[in-house]
């Protein structure tokens, strides 16, 4: 008898939707383990954030400048990416940087999912003038170009230039996106027999959209939250790149590029690193994104018991 996913049939009586059967997790994970790319790219991201977050604590040379580092060598056995002009390790400000760019995706990524969700949901349930005045204003900050309106905010902003500063900034303005995904899964949701079951057992509307629509609107929420990662990792490595991002004495892989820039052919070693890590961070996003879509495709044929 082959299982599917279903909205309705709540254990307490109201239709709600019930956590996901063990048996379908299991069929999720095995469409995702079939993905090799996205199995792949999972274990990289994995290797970076332990790189990043592992690696400082084994590491001799932080990001830092040291007088005891030599100033532009080239790499060898005790600095494996050289150094920079300043005097600083090339593998440590690597560390530090993926470090603070991945905090500000995720950062950026669980505050926008939480934002944009609640506001598409709220405006698909209630529809009307609410959903008019609630997507007005979202595809008016859709129009605005997201790294001017960022680059802007940020360099005027107290805190702008630290991560979390940057990643507040990037949130504030990178949830438009998600909140027209769950509208648009919330306006088909509303009208199911569980939704109304619900509203006839007189639960609120705040009830309904968090207890009952919002958890059957997570396949589309969870790949829409991970493209996102990718798009915030890069938002944040141009902001740095343009000056408006993390700034010295911290360090991000945009910032890394930024001051490498002039250096991509005399030396290498200064450019390449920072800029190669982040497009395999992003490549490696978008490809778990792609195994995720795949997995939660209810179209997809699940496996039978």
């Amino acid at each position: 008898m082959s299982e599917r996913i279903t909205g309705a049939g709540g254990a307490d009586g109201t239709g709600g939707a019930a956590p996901a059967p063990r048996g379908q997790l299991r069929t999720i994970a095995a469409r995702f383990a079939r993905h090799r790319p996205a199995v792949a790219s999972l274990a990289v991201l994995a290797a970076l954030a332990l790189f990043a977050f592992a690696g400082p604590l084994l590491w001799q040379w932080d990001h830092t400048v040291s007088p005891d580092i030599p100033s532009s060598a080239e790499p060898s056995g005790a600095h494996p990416l050289g150094t920079t002009s300043a005097g600083n390790d090339v593998l440590g400000q690597l560390m530090r940087g993926v470090q603070q760019t991945l905090k500000v995706a995720f950062t950026v990524t669980v505050l926008a999912t939480v934002l944009g969700s609640v506001w598409g949901a709220v405006a698909g349930y209630f529809r009307g003038w609410v959903d008019a005045v609630m997507m007005r204003l979202v595809d008016v900050l859709l129009i605005v170009p997201l790294l001017v309106v960022v680059a802007a905010v940020g360099g005027n902003v107290r805190g702008g230039t630290t991560w979390y500063g940057v990643a507040l900034v990037i949130a504030a303005f990178s949830w438009t996106p998600i909140s027209r995904v769950v509208r648009g899964v919330v306006l088909s949701l509303r009208e199911q027999e569980f939704v109304e079951a619900a509203r006839a057992a007189g639960a609120s509307h705040a009830r309904i959209i968090l207890r009952h629509l919002l958890p059957n609107a997570a396949g589309p929420i969870i790949v829409a939250a991970t493209l996102l990662i990718a798009v915030a990792i890069l938002v944040e490595a141009a902001m740095s790149f343009l000056g408006f991002g993390i700034q010295a004495p911290d360090v991000s892989l945009g910032l890394m590029v930024q001051n490498a820039k002039t250096a991509a052919f005399t030396r290498p070693w200064l450019f390449y690193p920072p800029g190669l890590t982040i497009v395999l961070i992003a490549l490696v996003i978008n490809f778990i994104g792609d195994g995720l879509r795949d997995a939660l495709d209810p179209r997809q044929a699940m496996v039978r018991g």
